[in-house]
């Protein structure tokens, strides 16, 4: 996690893609992108929301260190799996709002 006057805080999230393959084996690929929190918006690898459009965030965490984050829009709940500690993140969410 990161903070600085341009990202306000940020986390590495988890994404895992499955896919068939020609042999008919299912494949696993994980990508690692970043969930960036700033005075005006949320930002993910696919999607930007303002501050207005999300209305709380929340984690569950498992067993090692690793957990869901749960980013809560008007357009819905968003699961992000991360491996870290998100309470910077959820602080500096809250203190934005």
């Amino acid at each position: 996690m990161m903070t600085n006057e341009t990202h306000r805080a940020t986390i590495i999230y988890t994404e895992v893609e499955r896919s068939i393959d020609f042999y008919n084996q299912m494949q696993k690929i994980a990508t690692h992108h970043e969930l960036t929190i700033t005075h005006e918006v949320v930002k993910t690898a696919r999607a930007e929301f303002t501050l207005h459009q999300v209305m709380d965030v929340s984690y569950k965490p498992f067993s090692s260190a690793a957990g869901i984050l749960y980013l809560h829009t008007n357009q819905g709940v968003f699961p992000f799996n991360i491996h870290s500690n998100p309470q910077n993140f959820i602080d500096t969410f809250r203190s934005l709002k």
